[in-house]
């Protein structure tokens, strides 16, 4: 099966947040935002694929590691950043940006497993990847490194 560049499922979409998307303290909800997190995650794993679905398999890590008020937006980027045989691996990022003062800070990094579904709702095949820039070679080089600590994990037993 083909490779594809891993730009080529690079995915970008700008949130506005919104009072009904916040907590008391007016910062966003940590589930509203993963809400948007899975949702660009299988948009790119869908470029990636070709496939009209891809389904989450996991989301393997999720860092809030500073909040956002209402009235900032919330700049996404998701990209594959390893791939299975039908499975991908899609990095997300959240920048929060304060339109007033111009100031953006990361937000949000996440790593989540997306399968790729055919028409008859099956795990379908997936193309490999390459990276480009360096900063896709550091994700590309982990990879392997993150789905050794997901099957490890899998074998844990509660």
């Amino acid at each position: 099966m083909e490779q594809r560049p891993m730009s080529h499922s690079r995915t970008i979409n700008t949130r506005l947040v919104l009072p009904p998307d916040t907590n008391h303290m007016q910062t966003i909800f940590g589930g509203k935002v993963l809400a948007y997190i899975d949702e660009i995650a299988a948009i790119a794993a869908m470029k990636h694929s070709n496939k009209a679905a891809a389904v989450t398999a996991s989301i393997d890590s999720v860092d809030f590691l500073s909040s956002a008020k209402v009235g900032d937006i919330l700049e996404l980027e998701a990209v594959v950043s390893s791939t299975g045989r039908t499975s991908m691996e899609v990095f997300v990022t959240v920048h929060s940006r304060d339109l007033v003062t111009g100031t953006t800070k990361l937000t949000t990094e996440s790593f989540l497993t997306m399968v790729a579904m055919d028409e008859n709702n099956r795990p379908t095949p997936v193309p490999g990847i390459y990276p480009e820039t360096e900063a896709e070679k550091r994700l590309f080089d982990t990879g392997p490194a993150r789905r050794d600590h997901r099957k490890l994990r899998r074998e844990i037993k509660h």
